[in-house]
């Protein structure tokens, strides 16, 4: 029966209009569909899609009570497992995750697992968050580094354990990536902040413009009374071509265009006095979710054109399939096979255009994906005014660098017990981007987890 019954669509925004605002694109499924699409689950003995999920939420049993209309519980069983619901159910890339694993999708299209948690998540918002039993205190004082998805699921997950936990935020405001890097038409920054807030009931301090590796060290926080320490610093270093132009006035790399965005609220200017220049013809370097997030932030600033720029065909694009299909409806072009090698600047040091090879796709790489191979002699320009380059981001230096006797790896990245995610230094763990590398908000989440519960481990065996 469930196989008949289609997968439900997510309502969305026309893309003649949202592609003209900074409203959130999906617009989120009624009571009556989300039951609908709850119906199709065949609450599986041996739930697969659970497996497929970094923070093992237990999906058939929300789902469950999706049907029956009880809401509230189902918020209660995503919230035993997941910090961040209304974050996970509009961001997680759930079809490489829990969906890829649904037993309907072998012969079917899966449960719209990842839709059905932001019901659920926005439901509970609306009628206002439960307040979670409080531990007996167990005495024990941790500190976050870090208050980004890693760090925010390590600080939960610690104080409902009982633990004093105090997080200390290098920026204004706490949320890591999720308010600086995704734009506000993908995650509302108030969905953000709200789901940070419930939080606070558990006891977790978090102290903004707290930049660790300048003000205070690791060190320093273990001889203040810490008992442990995790460090969920994320990959916020971003990476250039080494391209000559580059310097020009009118590149950016995508970490500055979308913080100055997003954070800043340079798209409410002159509401706020940040704006973000941003002119006719842009192009963006790279074909991930950044690149797709920085494409159509630039479209909605009120650029003309915007091209992604990628070596590869629309094939090996790491993005997801969904915010490829939103960027195309929306118009931005797409430039494959493509390299650039240079960037022109005008008498005002300004850019003006670009110059790019032509590709094709040779043998596959270690990662499986076909490599890129220049074809001799095909040099062209496209006239820009904008370059953003989104081509990936490395591990945030500030805490590795100051932290003397951290074990690091050749890229920078903290090097952890795989097990606990203890690093090279006696109670201090690690997780997320800074240990992995750019990755997704969920296998954040998932790591920051897993180090609180080597933190507990740890604190009972210095009893």
């Amino acid at each position: 029966m469930a196989l008949k019954v289609p997968r439900h669509e997510m309502p969305c925004q026309d893309p003649q209009e949202r592609a003209h605002n900074f409203n959130e694109v999906a617009l989120g499924y009624a009571s009556e569909t989300a039951i609908e699409e709850a119906q199709r689950c065949l609450q599986c003995k041996n739930p697969k899609c659970v497996q497929g999920c970094p923070v093992n939420i237990s999906i058939p049993e929300f789902i469950q009570k999706i049907t029956e209309e009880d809401y509230m519980a189902a918020a209660e069983i995503i919230k035993k497992s997941s910090s961040l619901p209304a974050v996970c159910g509009r961001v997680c890339p759930q079809e490489s995750q829990c969906e890829a694993k649904c037993i309907l999708g072998i012969k079917g299209e899966p449960v719209a697992i990842g839709r059905l948690e932001r019901f659920v998540a926005d439901y509970e918002i609306s009628q206002g968050c439960k307040v979670p039993e409080i531990p007996a205190p167990t005495g024990k004082k941790v500190a976050v580094i870090g208050a980004g998805p890693a760090g925010l699921a390590c600080a939960g997950d610690l104080a409902k354990a009982g633990h004093k936990v105090t997080v200390f935020e290098a920026l204004h405001v706490a949320g890591g990536v999720l308010m600086y890097g995704i734009p506000e038409f993908r995650l509302p920054k108030d969905v953000v902040q709200m789901e940070i807030c419930n939080l606070e009931p558990l006891g977790v301090e978090i102290l903004v413009n707290q930049v660790v590796g300048k003000v205070t060290s690791v060190h320093e926080l273990l001889s203040q009374g810490y008992d442990a320490v995790f460090i969920g610093t994320g990959a916020g270093l971003p990476n250039f071509l080494g391209i000559p132009g580059e310097n020009l006035n009118g590149v950016y790399s995508a970490n500055e265009f979308l913080t100055r965005t997003n954070l800043m609220k340079g798209y409410r200017f002159p509401e706020y006095k940040t704006p973000v220049k941003i002119g006719k013809k842009v192009a963006v370097f790279g074909a991930g979710n950044v690149a797709m997030d920085a494409a159509r932030t630039a479209l909605r600033l009120g650029a003309e054109e915007v091209s992604i720029v990628y070596r590869r065909s629309r094939a090996e694009m790491p993005a997801r399939h969904e915010e490829l299909e939103h960027a195309e409806e929306e118009g931005v072009k797409f430039q494959l096979l493509t390299n650039p090698v240079s960037i022109q600047g005008d008498e005002r040091g300004a850019v003006k255009s670009l110059t790019c090879l032509r590709y094709e796709l040779g043998e596959p790489d270690a990662s499986g994906r076909r490599s890129p191979v220049a074809i001799p002699g095909s040099e062209f320009e496209i006239p820009v005014d904008t370059v953003v380059v989104a081509i990936g981001q490395g591990p945030n230096p500030l805490v590795t660098k100051s932290t003397e006797g951290l074990n690091l790896n050749k890229w920078g990245n903290i090097v952890v017990n795989e097990e606990t995610l203890e690093t090279s230094i006696p109670g201090v763990f690690a997780g997320g981007d800074i240990v992995t590398g750019a990755a997704t908000v969920i296998l954040a989440m998932g790591a920051g987890k897993k180090a609180a519960a080597g933190i507990n481990e740890y604190l009972k065996n210095k009893n």
